[in-house]
């Protein structure tokens, strides 16, 4: 072969390669310079923290902390780069506030030299690739200390996946979990948008070639997420029923007989329909009749609802029943909120706390987001995608003597206001212990 034809052939061929990689990233966006740290925050910074060198972000052996986009992503593939040091200890923070251990309220996939005899005794989940504390990754698909790793981490919805060195070394489904330890202990797992971040532990990690490619998120009205299914169709009241208040709530109608409580029923249907309406996709009530409850009865589960208010606005979400997690106006001196707290707390809670680690809520007449998980006696409560009440017990309003009940109806709550919900759906959980 001339070597004239050698030229062009190599030519050709990489103009084909050249080709077939910027296919392969199209719609992907470099979010790292390779000069500076723009569009990144360091967050409890250890001495230098992060810095650049040629091209790459280093976590040195005296630096790290926490260096976050500040942009928050919901569903996304993030690609890079990763070369570790012997012993080397890091993490990709997803999903994750600036605030908090990123492990737990949102979540960390492992950065680790899983070969070094310093590891040799750690938990599955600990080593790389693994989502920290719940699902372990494959071994033995990593470079050596001091090589560079090619990895992407893909999320998209509750899925999510880790391919390293062109092996998949993690493929899982949040939805999966249900030990109940952990989805107490980890409540990060729920969130559904927030920043990607490297997590320092002390040593020198080098990360560069860092794109992203944002994923379709869903915001459609009344359209249940993967895993969930609807509450409330958005057309009518099916799966629905009026509230029967014979006094003491569920151990007051469990006294009833079997006709009483079906006469009830039919009353309380009646005036479910004179006050509770279906109007543009929303559940909309007048503030003249009784709460709203589920026609079935719920243990553990994941609830999201949607919710608006008018100023001076009061209602609530009853959890088996039980009241409940608060809705009220924070911000126009509500005589029944003279502290003005935000809504989200276990409100009627003597023993343990019920009022919320934030306020979080929207402006009056702006909708708000409730993601409200339980899990035995304990509730988790996110407003607005903050955590508001982090696996707190909630206590049985209707006899304190005894925990709350293990099933029972979801109630939105009447409170003489007028209301409007929306995307109410909900994810059955069968916890073990």
């Amino acid at each position: 072969m001339s070597i004239f034809k050698y030229i062009a052939l190599t030519a050709v061929t990489t103009a084909l390669t050249l080709s077939s990689s910027f296919a392969a990233e199209e719609g992907f966006t470099q979010i790292f310079n390779g000069k500076n740290l723009d569009g990144w925050k360091l967050v409890g910074g250890r001495g230098p923290g992060y810095v650049v060198q040629d091209e790459t972000i280093v976590c040195p052996a005296d630096g790290g902390g926490n260096l976050f986009t500040e942009k928050e992503y919901s569903n996304f593939i993030l690609r890079f780069d990763v070369k570790l040091t012997p012993a080397a200890n890091n993490g990709v923070g997803i999903r994750a506030p600036y605030e908090g251990d990123a492990a737990y309220v949102g979540m960390e996939i492992q950065v680790l030299d899983n070969e070094h005899k310093v590891y040799e005794k750690l938990q599955p989940w600990q080593y790389h690739g693994s989502v920290y504390g719940i699902f372990p990754a494959k071994r033995g698909f990593q470079k050596a200390p001091g090589e560079w790793n090619t990895e992407e981490i893909k999320a998209d919805g509750r899925h999510i996946t880790v391919t390293l060195n062109g092996t998949v070394i993690l493929d899982e489904d949040l939805n999966t979990v249900t030990d109940a330890g952990k989805i107490l202990s980890h409540p990060g797992m729920l969130r559904d948008t927030g920043h990607i971040g490297f997590l320092g532990h002390g040593s020198e990690v080098a990360f560069r070639n860092i794109r992203i490619k944002e994923l379709p998120y869903s915001t459609a009205d009344n359209v249940a997420p993967e895993g969930f299914r609807p509450l409330f169709n958005g057309e009518d009241l099916d799966g629905w029923k009026g509230l029967v208040s014979p006094g003491g709530g569920p151990a007051g109608r469990a006294k009833m007989t079997a006709e009483q409580l079906a006469d009830e029923q039919v009353k309380a249907d009646q005036q479910m329909r004179d006050h509770w309406k279906v109007k543009d996709g929303a559940l909309e009530y007048d503030g003249k009749g009784q709460s709203l409850c589920t026609a079935k009865d719920y243990a553990d589960f994941e609830m999201l609802v949607d919710w608006k208010i008018n100023k001076n606005g009061d209602s609530g979400i009853y959890l088996r029943g039980s009241p409940q997690v608060q809705i009220w106006d924070p911000f126009d001196g509500d005589p029944a909120n003279p502290k003005k707290l935000g809504s989200g707390g276990l409100y009627n809670n003597q023993k343990n706390p019920s009022g919320p680690l934030a306020n979080a809520d929207n402006p009056i007449g702006e909708w708000n987001s409730f993601r409200i998980l339980m899990i035995g006696d304990k509730v988790t409560v996110y407003l607005n995608n903050i955590l508001v009440v982090n696996n707190v017990t909630m206590e049985n309003y209707w006899d304190r003597s005894i925990p709350i009940y293990p099933t029972g109806q979801i109630e939105l709550q009447h409170h003489n206001s007028v209301l409007w919900f929306k995307n109410v759906y909900i994810r059955e959980i069968n916890t073990t212990k």
